[in-house]
C-alpha cells in the first residue's frame, strides 16, 4: 500500500491544505470542500443542555465504601443511556492536565514546515500529522488538524512522537501515562457496573492499545456549514477526552444533539464499540461530533483505549443467555482500521456490520 513505509504519495502531499492554514489566511468562506449537505449541517439551534442534566461522576465517592454502590449505579445508568459521563476527582493533577494542553497549544502553533515532517495518509502509521479525517479518500472535508500518535506500551513509541516542541515528549507523555491509569480504573468500574467482575479481561485491558489523537479547531468563517469531526462512535473500548472549551455534542437516547460543557478539571468518558460488543448490547457506543466556531480556536486530547490490535472481541459469555442472544460478532482493532481505510464514515457505522440479525 501507498505510505506503508512510513511516506506519502506526493500527490497528496500537493493537495494538502490545513484548517489552521486556511484560518490564518484569514478566508471569509470556507471552501466548497468542506460545505456539507444541508441534511448534514450542525444546526445552530441545538438544545443546549446544562451540566447538571449530563453525568457527572465522583470517583472520590469510590474511598468511601457505603458510597461506592452509588458510583456503580451512576456508571450503569450512564452507560446504558448516553453512553457518556464526565468523570471529576479522577486523581490527575491540574498541572499534568494543563501542561499537556500546552504541548498541544505549541506543537499547533508550529510552522506548517514542522508539522508535514509528520504528515502522512496512511491510517495504520504509529505517528501522523493530518487535517479533516483522511482528506485524500473524504468527499466532504472537516475544519480540525490533528497528530495521532500510538502511545502504549509508552516505550514503545515515545521516540517517534514530535521532537519539536522540545517539551511536548514530557509533557503529553506524563499525560499518556497518567490516563492509562484511570482508564484500566474506568473499565474495571465499566464491568462492574455490567455485573462482571472489575477484573473481567485484566491482562487483555492492560496490554491493550491507546491512541491519543490530539486535535486543532481553529476558528472557522462559517461554522454553521462545516463541522470539525462529522457524527461516529469510536472503535474502542474507552474514549477519555480533554476539552479547552465547548465544540463536542453528543446524541442522546431521542436523537437530539446535546452540547457537553467544558467543566474545570473534568474528564469525558465516552463508550465505544468494543465496549457496546462487550456488554451484548447493554450499554451504547456514544455517536458524537464536533462542531467549530467564529471566535475560539479550540483543543482536545482524545485517548482512545482498545484491546490490542489483532485482538478478537465478542460479547462477555455471561452476558449471553435465551433471553439475551449473542447480538454482535467478533471483531479486532485492525479489522476497524480495515473498515474505515475503505469506507466513508458518513455512510455507515462500522459496528453495524458485525451485528447479528436477531428476530
Amino acid at each position: 500500500m501507498e505510505g506503508a513505509q512510513g511516506g506519502s504519495s506526493s500527490s497528496s502531499r500537493g493537495l494538502f491544505t490545513s484548517a489552521m492554514t486556511l484560518s490564518q489566511l484569514g478566508v471569509s468562506h470556507v471552501p466548497q470542500r468542506y460545505v456539507l449537505p444541508p441534511s448534514q449541517r450542525p444546526n445552530p439551534t441545538t438544545k443546549y443542555c446544562p451540566s447538571a442534566n449530563l453525568p457527572i461522576v465522583d470517583l472520590s465517592s469510590l474511598q468511601h465504601p457505603t458510597l461506592r454502590p452509588n458510583v456503580i449505579h451512576e456508571i450503569r445508568m450512564a452507560s446504558k443511556e448516553l453512553g457518556f459521563f464526565q468523570v471529576i476527582n479522577h486523581g490527575i493533577p491540574h498541572s499534568v492536565i494543563n501542561h499537556a494542553m500546552e504541548a498541544a497549544t505549541e506543537f499547533f502553533n508550529l510552522p506548517i514546515e514542522e508539522k508535514m515532517l509528520l504528515f502522512s495518509d496512511y491510517t495504520h502509521e504509529p505517528v501522523r500529522y493530518g487535517t479533516s479525517l483522511n482528506h485524500v479518500v473524504d468527499q466532504v472535508h472537516y475544519w480540525r488538524d490533528f497528530v495521532k500518535h500510538y502511545s502504549h506500551p509508552i516505550s514503545d513509541w515515545i521516540h517517534l512522537w514530535p521532537s519539536n516542541p522540545p517539551t511536548y515528549k514530557e509533557k503529553m507523555g506524563n499525560y499518556t501515562k497518567a490516563i492509562h491509569v484511570l482508564q484500566k480504573q474506568l473499565m474495571g468500574l465499566v464491568f462492574e457496573s455490567l455485573g462482571l467482575n472489575p477484573n473481567y479481561l485484566e491482562q487483555e485491558v492492560e496490554n491493550g492499545a491507546q491512541v491519543l489523537a490530539v486535535n486543532c479547531y481553529p476558528p472557522c468563517p462559517q461554522p454553521e456549514l462545516t463541522l470539525g469531526i462529522p457524527p461516529h462512535s469510536d472503535y474502542g473500548s474507552l474514549t477519555i477526552l480533554l476539552q479547552s472549551c465547548p465544540g463536542l455534542q453528543v446524541m442522546d437516547s431521542n436523537k437530539n444533539w446535546v452540547s457537553v460543557p467544558a467543566i474545570e478539571g473534568a474528564l469525558i468518558v465516552q463508550l465505544g464499540d468494543q465496549m457496546e460488543v462487550m456488554s451484548n448490547g447493554q450499554y451504547k457506543g456514544v455517536v458524537h461530533r464536533a462542531t467549530v466556531n467564529m471566535a475560539n480556536q479550540r483543543f482536545s486530547i482524545a485517548s482512545l483505549h482498545s484491546l490490542a490490535l489483532s485482538k478478537k472481541i465478542g460479547p462477555a459469555p455471561q452476558l449471553v443467555d435465551e433471553q439475551h442472544p449473542k447480538a454482535y460478532e467478533e471483531f479486532s482493532f485492525q479489522d476497524f482500521l480495515d473498515f474505515i481505510s475503505r469506507n466513508d464514515i458518513m455512510k455507515g457505522r462500522f459496528i453495524d456490520t458485525v451485528k447479528n440479525n436477531i428476530p
